[in-house]
């Protein structure tokens, strides 16, 4: 069964929710301050969690902390893919862009429709399960074979010592990516990446030869893109960045193309 974690501190709104999502089947587990959302997550009940829905301002602390606790706790790992929707007064759009920045998949400006919530919910799986898919397809599909073109991939191909992974042959080294656990390594070490910032290296791994613009990018990891958020690319990618640098700063990744965007090959 779907398991939601709804931290929300208005009852209005808490039940206007839980309406609606025991209307799809949804299971629901309602808290109404920030304190007791950790002690929730290292409970046996965070294993069967499907989503987080976050409320950025509570009584006792603020969702975007909460959300960075969430993404970067050891403990926590096993949670660090879980899509998490943030829920934001309409007039904040700084809570809206440190949202996606920190970690937040989605947001939700109030006044908002619960149907609307569900379906920004719903999205966000379908997107993570086509891609699933896509992957699986394209590892399963003989004529994937891997080759470099002047240094850069020309296609997808399955990696045989990963079973379902795939590899990526770029200028900057060989990719694995496991869609099973959404595990992807670089130089034989695993990327702590959120769920955009990985979709964000991917899209750019699965067209080398590409510069995507902001837009682009923003359209690629979002199916309800706010396109005047878009400069959080800028953002993520610094991020993406870093911790490409902490594994080896002498390979420059990805590449910024001023006034058009970003790509893995130089200008």
């Amino acid at each position: 069964m779907t398991h939601i974690l709804l931290v929300e501190d208005d009852p209005a709104i808490a039940m206007s929710l839980k309406v609606t999502c025991k209307r799809e089947g949804w299971q629901i587990t309602w808290l109404d301050n920030a304190s007791g959302v950790l002690p929730m997550l290292h409970s046996d009940e965070a294993q069967t969690l499907s989503a987080i829905i976050l409320d950025v301002g509570l009584p006792d602390g603020d969702g975007l902390s909460l959300c960075q606790q969430i993404r970067h706790t050891a403990e926590l790992e096993h949670l660090k893919d879980l899509p998490i929707v943030f829920l934001t007064a309409r007039s904040d759009e700084v809570d809206r862009i440190l949202g996606l920045e920190m970690g937040g998949d989605d947001y939700c400006a109030k006044p908002f429709s619960p149907r609307e919530l569900v379906a920004r919910l719903k999205a966000i799986w379908r997107r993570e399960q086509i891609s699933a898919q896509q992957y699986a397809t394209e590892d399963s599909t003989p004529s994937h074979n891997s080759h470099t073109s002047n240094g850069a991939a020309d296609n997808l191909s399955p990696n045989p010592m990963s079973g379902q992974a795939l590899t990526f042959e770029c200028q900057s080294g060989t990719w694995y990516y496991q869609p099973l656990n959404y595990s992807l390594m670089w130089q034989d070490q695993k990327l702590e990446l959120s769920n955009t910032e990985r979709k964000i290296l991917l899209t750019l791994l699965q067209a080398p030869n590409q510069v995507f613009s902001r837009e682009q990018l923003l359209n690629a990891v979002t199916d309800y893109p706010d396109h005047r958020l878009a400069r959080t690319i800028d953002s993520h990618i610094k991020s993406i960045r870093k911790q490409l640098a902490s594994i080896d700063a002498s390979t420059d990744v990805i590449h910024t193309h001023r006034g058009l965007g970003y790509g893995l090959c130089p200008a």
